[in-house]
C-alpha cells in the first residue's frame, strides 16, 4: 500500500529541510511538522512512522527536477 502524502506535509517538510541544512530548525517548525504527521496519519488510518519516513523521502531524497 502506497503511503499517501498531502502537499500540505510536504511543503512543511521542505521548510524542516531547509531550516536544518541553514542550522536553523526552530522547535516550533519541527512541532508543527510532527503534528501534521501525526493528524494525518491518525485520520487516513496510516502508519505515523511510515508515513514519516515516506515524507523525508520524498522531500529529502526526491530527484533534483
Amino acid at each position: 500500500m502506497a503511503i499517501e502524502l498531502t502537499d500540505e506535509l510536504i511543503e512543511l517538510e521542505r521548510r524542516s529541510w531547509a531550516e536544518q541544512q541553514a542550522g536553523a530548525l526552530t522547535v516550533p517548525t519541527a512541532q508543527a511538522v510532527q503534528a501534521a504527521i501525526t493528524a494525518h496519519a491518525e485520520a487516513t488510518g496510516q502508519s505515523r512512522t511510515q508515513v514519516e519516513m515516506a515524507l523525508k523521502k520524498h522531500v529529502r531524497h526526491a530527484p533534483d527536477a
